[in-house]
């Protein structure tokens, strides 16, 4: 199982599409709305880090932060709107590892959570367990989809992906030769409850096209008019 993260944070959108982000990089994620509520189930629960708005209903963040630190020290990393040097200064003087203001990129809140985690012990999604070499590998010719190290190489060239992206290949390699359509790749790549351009999948699509299909000159994702996309597990 990954690492158990517990977001507190009042703008119920935000907190759930952080909480999907989280979800497709394998981790366990819980949610508080509020201070009061958030500090309660730091207290009680067995989280690995803690994403902590400061500005909060009941209790503020930092109030939080400062007594989970003299009660039930956590990892925290702050997610607030508010840049100022010394409210940064405050929170990272109160007990937080890291501080991260909004609007942000989830690729860098997530970046944050792997190197906090890291630093205080506990991997991602791996739980520490040693696996056969291959296991947890995705193969299509000389592309490999290396799940826990989260990397996808081919003919050993680092492509560079978004978590999106990497959200994608990854079902349409899991399904190889099964056609998926639009509706079923937004669930899985996006949530059942995505708010969002209809045309997502497509754009995704697209942009792995650029980083594989044209790049290495490959023609993997291939389109099923009037359906969806399919990779079919022959290269050839």
């Amino acid at each position: 199982m990954g690492a158990h993260v517990l977001i507190v944070e009042d703008e119920e959108k935000l907190a759930r599409f952080i909480e999907l982000e989280l979800q497709h990089e394998g981790y366990e994620v819980s949610k508080a709305f509020d201070g009061r509520t958030g500090l309660t189930m730091a207290c009680d629960g067995d989280f690995d880090l803690i994403l902590l708005d400061i500005m909060l209903p009941g209790l503020n963040g930092l109030e939080v932060l400062r007594r989970l630190q003299q009660d039930h020290p956590t990892p925290t990393i702050l997610l607030t709107a508010r840049d100022a040097v010394m409210d940064k200064v405050s929170g990272l003087d109160a007990g937080a590892v890291d501080y991260i203001t909004k609007p942000f990129a989830i690729e860098e809140l997530l970046a944050r959570v792997r190197v906090a985690l890291k630093l205080h012990g506990k991997q991602a999604a791996t739980g520490g367990m040693t696996a056969p070499s291959d296991e947890g590998l995705l193969r299509w010719g000389k592309l490999i989809l290396d799940e826990k190290k989260v990397e996808v190489t081919f003919d050993g060239h680092l492509i560079s992906l978004t978590n999106r992206e990497f959200q994608m290949l990854r079902f349409l390699l899991k399904n190889q030769d099964i056609v998926l359509s639009r509706d079923t790749l937004l669930e899985e790549v996006c949530g059942y409850d995505y708010i969002g351009e209809t045309n997502v999948i497509d754009v995704y699509i697209r942009y792995l096209r650029s980083k594989i299909d044209d790049a290495f000159d490959v023609k993997m994702i291939q389109t099923v008019r009037g359906v969806g996309y399919v990779i079919k597990s022959d290269p050839a």
